[in-house]
């Protein structure tokens, strides 16, 4: 994905198009191999945002699906990525509509925070000793549960600026100006400062009370 977030990038060489058009000609490798790269993000991507891992392994699998599916259609007119997470988003709004319209009965008593379900963290972790671990998987788990909290828009901005995407390609994805997107992300973080001031200190953690 890319790491500048500048704009003038249309000239750069998207080698996952070039996979997908392959795909489109019923490359089964090629295919495996953007399925390979992208299934670890896209999990992250709905697991944050659905806060529930079951739901987001099989709604991934929905994305890898409807990728195959609708290869024959596709255009190369944006990032590969880009294209992949408008999918990804899509679906994840799908299933949050659904949910807001079917909320499960388990949903209507009140639950707290101590309760509530937080993904597992799926990246790599750095070797550290017990107090540090269990310091820091503290505090991962107020900044998913403050993340969680936002607005369905600023948290995909944000999710997205995590992945290296472009102000642009993140547009793109949510279907704003580069101009509002800004601002979603801009909102996004100062929101988030504010719930985690009670447990950052100068950038470090500090357990309240």
């Amino acid at each position: 994905m890319p790491t500048e977030r500048s704009p003038g990038r249309a000239d750069e060489p998207d080698p996952d198009a070039v996979l997908m058009l392959r795909v489109k000609r019923g490359d089964r490798a090629a295919f495996a191999a953007l399925v390979e790269k992208y299934q670890q993000p896209v999990l992250n991507f709905l697991l944050r945002s659905l806060q529930d891992e079951t739901e987001a392994e099989d709604l991934a699998q929905s994305v890898f699906v409807q990728v195959w599916k609708s290869a024959r259609r596709y255009r190369r007119s944006a990032r590969f990525s880009t294209w992949l997470f408008t999918i990804a988003r899509n679906l994840c709004l799908n299933e949050l509509r659904r949910r807001a319209r079917h909320p499960a009965a388990s949903l209507d008593a009140p639950v707290s925070e101590s309760e509530t379900p937080l993904p597992q963290r799926l990246e790599d972790r750095q070797t550290a000793t017990p107090p540090e671990a269990l310091l820091r998987e503290e505090l991962f788990q107020k900044v998913e549960s403050a993340l969680a909290e936002l607005p369905e828009n600023q948290r995909t901005a944000i999710l997205l600026f995590r992945e290296e995407f472009s102000y642009e390609d993140i547009a793109a994805v949510l279907g704003c100006s580069l101009s509002a997107t800004k601002s979603l992300i801009h909102r996004g973080r100062e929101t988030l400062k504010q719930k985690l001031k009670p447990y950052l200190r100068t950038g470090e953690w500090k357990p309240p009370g």
